[in-house]
């Protein structure tokens, strides 16, 4: 990407983002693509993903819910854009992006119809959110 690219994916909008830091331990499990829902997966919490593709199943949710022996990533923490975000918007995950990059910081981002999600590790949280105040509102878990 080119600077002028990433200058203008990061010039601040009318509206200025803002990001809430969830409370919950994340994991991203990976089933079979031909497996059902897992058992184990609870609709009702704050945020639960699952998305079917030829290869895998993913599901997204609390890490407490993942059994052991399943083949998954623990340890993930979600910032969510506070939205609803409008379809015509542009740039809100490069403005995301860029500087955790810049901080070093993994990131693995889902959206749905409303908003967008980043999750970094837990270990990164803290530096995420520095990262990200210099561009966006954070707001920490009460």
């Amino acid at each position: 990407m080119d600077r002028a690219t990433l200058d203008a994916a990061l010039l601040p909008e009318t509206k200025p983002l803002t990001l809430s830091v969830l409370p919950d331990r994340l994991a991203v499990a990976r089933l079979a693509p031909g497996d059902g829902m897992p058992g184990w997966l609870d609709w009702t919490d704050p945020l639960v993903s699952a998305t079917r593709t030829g290869e895998e199943l993913s599901i997204l949710c609390r890490e407490s819910r993942v059994p052991e022996g399943v083949t998954a990533e623990r340890g993930w923490r979600a910032f969510k854009v506070e939205g609803p975000l409008d379809f015509s918007l542009f740039g809100v995950l490069a403005r995301i992006a860029v500087p955790l990059a810049q901080a070093r910081v993994p990131i693995f981002a889902m959206s749905t119809y409303d908003t967008d999600y980043v999750l970094v590790r837990d270990e990164d949280v803290e530096r995420a959110a520095d990262a990200l105040k210099r561009v966006c509102t954070v707001v920490a878990p009460s």
